[in-house]
């Protein structure tokens, strides 16, 4: 996506300690509506929102943040999505796509994609030449939107998530090095 193909009103902006709840919300909020059917109805009702404020809490307030990058997708003032991405050490498959999420009421006006590319320009400047991401197996939207996007299928390994046994799909995308910016 080109700038001038991103809506006006839709930017991103750095997260920071303070943005912890809100990425919990919005992280929490995407997984109640993605992942139904998929993971267990108690665990979105109840425990997810719970969950997900604890892990981020723990996780922007942990350290290294120096290899990790969390960006805030915005409309108009209102964040609607973000995505975080990590250089792990000694990652077989790169960096890490660890997370890209938007609102479900604001999927489909670029805000992935967005995201996206500032998570692969982040691992082109790191030096890396590929990224990879995990989705559950299941998740056929994002699949589509992944496979759209160019990411391959690389692997299926088992997980645990909500209670239950899951498989988690690997994708990896090959970075162009050229195309930064």
């Amino acid at each position: 996506m080109t700038a001038a193909s991103t809506p006006a009103s839709l930017t991103l902006r750095p997260a920071t300690v303070a943005d912890a709840a809100l990425i919990a919300s919005i992280h929490a909020a995407s997984w109640q509506a993605t992942y139904r059917g998929l993971l267990p109805d108690a665990f979105l009702d109840s425990e997810v929102t719970r969950e997900r404020s604890t892990y981020w809490r723990d996780r922007m307030n942990s350290p290294g943040a120096g290899r990790r990058l969390v960006r805030i997708a915005e409309r108009a003032g209102e964040a609607i999505g973000f995505v975080c991405v990590e250089r792990e050490i000694d990652a077989p498959w790169g960096v890490l796509l660890d997370n890209l999420h938007a609102l479900p009421a604001h999927q489909g006006i670029g805000a992935g994609k967005l995201l996206m590319r500032a998570a692969q320009d982040w691992a082109r400047e790191q030096g890396e030449s590929q990224l990879y991401l995990y989705v559950l197996e299941g998740n056929d939207p994002a699949i589509r939107f992944y496979e759209r996007q160019g990411w391959e299928f690389s692997g299926a390994e088992p997980d645990h998530l909500g209670g239950i046994d899951i498989t988690a799909l690997r994708y990896v995308y090959l970075l162009d090095r050229t195309k930064a910016g």
